[in-house]
């Protein structure tokens, strides 16, 4: 089988090879046989019903500095590629929902993964409140007072943009903190949308869990532990990456929202777990792949691959 693939994600020549998930998952689709496109969002266009982009031939290789070779401009009609892979980076903006809007026009004939409608409605933060049970307690809301009766009832809170990515903007408020209002402000000023509050749990000391799930499985997990002083996991914060296994919890959790996942087409997901608590399901450009492979000597990137060929 040799797929003609798309690759919609951020400029080329400025990833890390040694944590890039999408890095990983072109150096696969190249072992299969695969021919890889590459091109940014900026560049995707539609016209009267047919979508297409400009962009660039690219392979890739793992040498640092040297890690891609990029082919003559060109224009091509995104509905004569076997499969796009939507890896642009959130912030989950208008930018990134229209672009979603336009890639359903040539799906499923060319399959987009993650199916493009279901990207559109599971933004990270909100998909996961469908679960019930598994969420710690959790306020969605631009009402101030509601915001601040969230923070006297928990007394130490997190609170971060609804929509952000990557740890930004996100804040732990203890009780008295003098500086929610201000804050709140400060999100007010930049958009117009809610922002997300979660009661402070104290077991993201030990680590703030990324599994990733394929077709609904769960397939391999790293632990990220925050640094000393730093309520943020994120490993470009200064987070730690461990090797972890699944508890019994994290299981049950997998369980649950697993067949969800695979019955909307969404085929690549990281979900983050603290102690016994789902906080996110990432569904836009997931990553943790590299480092689950290094710890664990698998081949994640092989497994989003078979359930893609799956489908072609």
């Amino acid at each position: 089988m040799n797929l003609k693939v798309a690759l919609q994600m951020d400029p080329v020549q400025t990833i890390n090879i040694h944590g890039d998930s999408t890095f990983a998952l072109g150096l696969e689709a190249q072992r299969r046989g695969h021919t890889l496109f590459y091109y940014e969002p900026k560049h995707l266009s539609m016209r009267d019903g047919r979508v297409y982009a400009r962009g660039q031939a690219l392979t890739f290789r793992r040498e640092l500095d040297n890690h891609a070779t990029l082919g003559a401009e060109e224009v091509v009609n995104l509905g004569e590629f076997d499969v796009v892979l939507l890896r642009q980076d959130p912030p989950f903006d208008m930018s990134y929902i229209t672009t979603t809007h336009m890639l359903d026009v040539i799906h499923p004939k060319t399959l987009v993964v993650n199916d493009p409608a279901e990207v559109r409605n599971a933004p990270e933060k909100l998909f996961a409140t469908r679960f019930q049970g598994l969420l710690p307690p959790t306020l969605i809301s631009r009402d101030v007072a509601e915001i601040k009766a969230f923070r006297e009832e928990f007394r130490d809170i997190i609170v971060k943009p609804l929509f952000g990515n990557g740890g930004a903007g996100v804040f732990r408020l203890r009780e008295g903190d003098e500086n929610l209002a201000s804050l709140l402000e400060m999100f007010g000023s930049i958009n117009r949308e809610p922002i997300i509050a979660q009661k402070y749990l104290p077991e993201v000391r030990k680590g703030d869990k990324r599994i990733i799930l394929v077709d609904g499985v769960p397939v391999g997990a790293i632990n990220r532990v925050p640094a000393e002083g730093e309520a943020r996991s994120n490993m470009h914060v200064g987070g730690r990456a461990e090797k972890s296994l699944l508890t019994k919890r994290e299981q049950e959790i997998c369980d649950m929202i697993g067949p969800e996942l695979k019955r909307r087409g969404l085929i690549f997901v990281g979900i983050d777990v603290i102690g016994d608590y789902l906080t996110e399901i990432n569904v836009t450009s997931p990553t943790g792949i590299q480092e689950v492979d290094r710890f664990n000597g698998s081949n994640l990137a092989g497994l989003v691959w078979d359930a893609i060929e799956a489908r072609r």
